[in-house]
């Protein structure tokens, strides 16, 4: 539906600018850029959440605080997020994997939870990309759903069956710190556990190609990608990374590790982590808006956390900060904008830099976009979902044709998954 109608509606301006008769106006960059973002299909394949926001009463009906909910999907034209399964890495003891797995569980019950009980007229949980398309024709946002760290299914292969079951597409093995399954990027500052992978995590790799389960190299380390592409016979897919050579960090892919995912035949989701995309310019923002915030708290005598000091925090301790928190964020927002003095944050053209970089390395069909939204993510310019018409329209003034356009923003990992899911049908256990 979303297809056929704009597609009629282009073609219907089209012939009007072209018509004298009725006008020479030719059509702007920006009505071009918002044609193509509203007919595209819209991909986000990374978004995090807050199991606090799958309620009765709090939920993502409402235009929350929180960087995705309908509203600010609706509003941005952002058909599919990637709603994000993520548990931090802790102690590699069945207590640790036991209380991990609570975490995950809750966090697949709130997915669940939006889509077949909370909004079921408005989002969809789709597996496919044909679940996708269907459901976008009948008018409704998509919820996928991707696991950020596999630390949670312990020791037992089994849980990846059963994490496929309840809808993950694709799963990471690893997070910030090295899991049972796979070193993570962090070894580069700390070291590395297991050389790559762990006997468990190369089983783990031939299970995610049986079950059809794209494999995330976003946080695993240089030599667990290695020896993931090496053991798998499906693409793979970075879900949230950027080109480490424009932006020198552990979480981005250097050029040897992008010509491995296009021989592959994988896609990186360039990520919008202002940190990953331009680390001087985030720091000198960070910086004035800390110091900003802070201040701000201290003249309402409020107490002001900085996201590493949170997790340090009690439950209660978080909630009540954040009852707070997003009205000082807003009104430090607020002031910067006005404050010529004011370092510039990191940009959608400091953004799609990164995607120009990687296209031109490794072709227009190894890109796409993500956001890491509600996971620290967010840059000027495109700071929640409500804005994600401007990554288009950046495209657009780059000179990208609508067929790339679209393949950015999702067709390039729909045939992904695709192609994962071939192999799993096919699969013969060689």
């Amino acid at each position: 539906m979303k297809y056929f109608v704009k597609a009629g509606a282009l073609a219907l301006i089209l012939t009007s600018c072209a018509s004298k008769s009725e006008s020479t106006k030719a059509v702007s960059l920006e009505e071009k850029a918002a044609l193509i973002h509203e007919k595209v299909i819209t991909i986000d394949t990374h978004d995090d959440i807050n199991v606090a926001n799958f309620t009765d009463s709090i939920n993502y009906t409402q235009r929350l605080n929180t960087q995705v909910n309908l509203p600010k999907m609706d509003e941005g034209k952002l058909d599919v997020a990637w709603l994000i399964v993520y548990t931090g890495q802790g102690e590699l003891t069945p207590e640790g994997y036991a209380a991990a797995e609570e975490n995950a569980m809750a966090k697949f019950e709130a997915i669940h939870r939006l889509t077949s009980e909370i909004a079921p007229d408005q989002i969809q949980l789709a597996t496919s990309s044909e679940e996708v398309k269907a459901a976008i024709a009948e008018g409704k946002k998509v919820a996928m759903i991707g696991v950020e760290n596999a630390y949670p299914m312990g020791e037992d292969l089994a849980n990846f069956e059963k994490y496929h079951a309840l809808g993950a597409r694709y799963v990471s093995l690893s997070h910030n710190g090295h899991s049972q399954f796979s070193d993570s990027n962090t070894g580069e500052a700390d070291g590395f556990l297991h050389n790559g992978l762990s006997e468990l995590g190369k089983s783990a790799v031939v299970e995610m190609n049986r079950l059809g389960i794209m494999i995330d190299v976003s946080h695993p380390s240089k030599e667990a990608m290695r020896q993931m592409i090496a053991l798998s016979k499906a693409p793979i897919i970075a879900s949230h990374s950027s080109a480490r050579a424009l932006c020198d960090h552990s979480r981005n892919l250097d050029d040897e590790q992008l010509m491995w995912l296009k021989e592959n035949g994988g896609v990186v989701q360039t990520v919008a982590f202002s940190s990953y995309v331009n680390t001087e310019k985030h720091n000198a923002r960070n910086e004035y808006m800390s110091q900003l915030r802070k201040r701000l708290a201290e003249e309402k005598e409020l107490p002001w956390y900085e996201r590493r000091e949170m997790r340090a925090l009690s439950a209660e301790e978080r909630a009540a900060f954040m009852e707070y928190a997003y009205a000082i964020y807003e009104e430090a927002e607020t002031i910067a904008a006005s404050d010529p003095e004011a370092p510039e944050g990191v940009t959608v053209a400091d953004f799609v830099d990164h995607i120009d970089y990687m296209v031109d390395l490794i072709g227009i069909d190894h890109v796409g976009i993500s956001s890491d939204f509600d996971g620290g993510g967010g840059i000027t310019g495109w700071s929640d979902a409500s804005e994600t018409q401007n990554v288009t329209t950046e495209l657009v003034k780059r000179g990208y044709t609508e067929e790339e356009i679209e393949k950015l923003w999702g067709a390039n990992l729909l045939r992904v998954l695709d192609e994962v899911e071939a192999v799993s049908a096919g699969w013969s256990g060689e």
